[in-house]
This record gives structure tokens, C-alpha cells and sequence, in this order.
């Protein structure tokens, strides 16, 4: 009988440790971010831990950190980037990256703390613009969709002050570094500012910039970015599943107001973009 017992305890007992086991333990992911993402991914967090999975936001304040720190196996994934200027990173760096899903396209815009309007600009204006170079050409090509410059036409993702064809008002382009450029832009005629920056700096993307980006500029749709031997981690594919669902995409359209645009479209689609 002391034996049954002791059987029937000890049975008891691996019972118990096997349901603790057992979806009850919440798994961690680490997500490098960078500018004003936390919102939607507060938002992500809250959803994800319904099924167990606990996101740790982990932010930095350039845009250098969070592909690094990715590399060296610090976070899991980072959400922050173009996908122009992490196949420029990646390649410049020697990094195994990969991009595992589309998030947003955060349009980047032209500022000024003087002006009104693209056509109060005068001719001698000096401009800021990003001294990275994808950044950098991005800022250029929409200064020509905004009609102050005509750049070449083999002008790339990757091209520079050197392919400007026609600078017919004789603008001053100032190379500094992005996250300056709201704090710098008083001291100038106008800015070009990436959105997340814009908006930490309590400008509006929507009604502040008198120029702004094409919203079907490919390039420059974000990611999400996976080192390549865990692109295909099944958590990592659900986070990205959680942030293309509706419930999120009408978050971040009435979070942001159009300043910040929901972007999901396949890996594929999103690597054709001409180089």
C-alpha cells in the first residue's frame, strides 16, 4: 500500500511539471527598433503575448546599432530600416541579414521653418540633405520630384551629389546626419527629414513638409530583418504574420493619420526593385 502511494505521489508529480512545460512558458524575442516605432509595437506586443510570446523592445538612437547588434546575435530581429539601405548595409558590412517581412512606408519630406511652399524656396537656398548614401539618394530624388534639381537618368538607390544633372537654382545641399536635421533646420532655408524623425521632433509628415515622397517608392518600404541562419524561426514568421494582420494595419493607419503608411507586400515583389 506505502508503495502504490508513493507511485501514485510521485505519478502526480511528473504530471504536474509536464503541464508547467507545456505552452504555459512564455518564449522572449528581442526586436531592435529605432525613431518612433514603439507605439505600433507596443501594440504587436500586446497581441503576440496572447500566444506566449513576449517581445522585448530594444531601441537605439542611430541607424548603425540595430543591424550590428542583429549580427552579433544581441536581439533577435530589428524593425527600422528601408529595404534599400539594409541591402546597402548588409553588403557593405559583410553581414548574413536577411529581410523576412514588409511593415510600413514612412514617406520622408522637405521642411522649412521659412518657407510656405516648394516655390518660396529661392534661387542660393541652402538645404540639408542625409550624408548616408542611400539616405542621400532618396533626399535627392525628391528634391527632382519636387522640381529643384534634374538628376541623371542612370541615377541609382546608391547615387550621390555627383549625379546631378541640373541644379537650376543653384542650391546649397549640406550633407549632415539625419537625426540632426530638425534641430539644424532653423539655421536654413529647408530640410529634407526622414518621417520617424520628423515626428520625434513634433513635426507632422501630413501638414508640416511641402514635398513628400512618392508612396509607391519600393525601395524604401521597411522591413524586417532576421539574421540568415534564423530567417525561418516559426516565431519569428508569426511576428511578422501579427504585424501584416488587419487588426494591426488599421492600428497604425488611425495611430499615425496617414504619416505612416501600411505596407505588406511579398518578399519577392519587394526584392525586384532596379539597383
Amino acid at each position: 500500500m506505502k508503495n502504490t502511494l508513493k507511485l501514485l505521489v510521485a505519478g502526480l508529480g511528473i504530471a504536474a511539471l509536464t503541464a508547467c512545460g507545456s505552452g504555459d512558458e512564455e518564449e522572449t524575442v528581442k526586436i531592435g527598433i529605432a525613431g518612433t516605432d514603439a507605439r505600433q509595437w507596443d501594440f504587436i506586443s500586446d497581441i503576440a503575448k496572447e500566444e506566449g510570446i513576449n517581445i522585448d523592445i530594444v531601441s537605439f538612437n542611430d541607424y548603425v546599432q540595430p543591424n550590428q547588434a542583429l549580427a552579433d546575435g544581441d536581439i533577435d530581429a530589428n524593425a527600422f530600416q528601408t529595404v534599400s539601405y539594409f541591402d546597402n548595409f548588409r553588403e557593405e558590412n559583410n553581414l548574413d541579414l536577411e529581410a523576412i517581412g514588409t511593415t510600413v512606408l514612412a514617406p520622408l519630406g522637405i521642411y522649412s521653418d521659412r518657407y510656405d511652399s516648394i516655390e518660396d524656396i529661392p534661387d542660393g537656398a541652402e538645404i540639408l540633405i542625409a550624408n548616408e548614401v542611400t539616405n542621400q539618394a532618396r533626399n535627392l530624388m525628391l528634391l527632382q520630384e519636387a522640381g529643384l534639381l534634374e538628376l541623371d537618368d542612370d541615377f541609382g538607390v546608391t547615387s550621390g551629389l555627383d549625379k546631378i544633372k541640373e541644379n537650376p537654382k543653384n542650391l546649397k545641399l549640406t550633407e549632415i546626419v539625419p537625426a540632426n536635421a530638425p534641430r539644424l533646420m532653423q539655421d536654413v532655408d529647408a530640410a529634407v527629414i526622414n518621417n520617424g524623425i520628423a515626428v520625434d521632433a513634433g513635426l507632422s509628415p501630413t501638414e508640416d513638409s511641402l514635398a513628400r515622397e512618392d508612396e509607391t517608392a519600393t525601395p524604401y518600404i521597411n522591413i524586417i530583418a532576421a539574421r540568415g541562419d534564423n530567417a525561418d524561426d516559426p516565431t519569428l514568421q508569426r511576428i511578422v504574420e501579427i504585424y501584416q494582420s488587419d487588426e494591426v494595419k488599421e492600428y497604425i493607419e488611425e495611430e499615425y493619420k496617414g504619416a505612416t503608411i501600411p505596407t505588406y507586400i511579398s518578399l519577392d515583389e519587394l526584392n525586384s526593385y532596379p539597383r
